[in-house]
């Protein structure tokens, strides 16, 4: 017999509370935030990529420059639409790449126009800085070493001021 009193018929338990509905959800937040500081700034793993390229580069003309006994300039060089940089006295057949892999790099050379990459197997302590962005790294060598990413930010009054550009500041 049925009857329609309050409190008389059992109640399925249907769906969510909200109390479970507010759990769910700030754990997706609290996942995604993690997740978020996970991942690695794009401009950053691309500017150490051109780093890693530059340096590759650089070494290889500096051996070629010693095993042929001729002076190599490497020399950057505004955007053109052959190429970002020249590297100055290598024979055409040994000639590498000459672009950047991303488009908006730019390279300076810190107290000077080129680097000096032989035929001498030691050259002077020689920097290049690459920018892309805010962010800027220093590849560099001391002149007896390879060159490598130098993990020392340089002075604003080493950073060459770029054409149109104003200082780089350094946080």
């Amino acid at each position: 017999m049925r009857t329609s009193a309050p409190g008389s018929k059992s109640r399925l338990a249907r769906g969510f509370t909200l109390l479970e509905l507010m759990v769910v959800v700030a754990m997706i937040g609290v996942a995604s935030a993690v997740v978020s500081f996970a991942l690695p700034d794009p401009s950053s793993t691309r500017l150490e990529r051109e780093a890693a390229r530059l340096i590759a580069l650089l070494e290889s003309a500096r051996t070629q420059a010693r095993a042929g006994a001729m002076t190599v300039l490497w020399v950057p060089q505004a955007k053109g639409p052959d190429a970002d940089f020249q590297f100055l006295g290598l024979p055409p057949a040994l000639m590498p790449p000459l672009q950047w892999l991303t488009p908006e790099v730019q390279a300076e050379v810190v107290d000077g126009r080129s680097i000096v990459l032989g035929p001498e197997p030691v050259i002077g302590a020689q920097k290049v800085v690459l920018r892309l962005g805010e962010r800027q790294l220093v590849v560099g060598t001391q002149g007896l070493g390879p060159f490598q990413v130098l993990t020392s930010e340089p002075t604003l009054d080493e950073v060459p001021l770029l054409e149109g550009m104003g200082r780089a500041t350094t946080p």
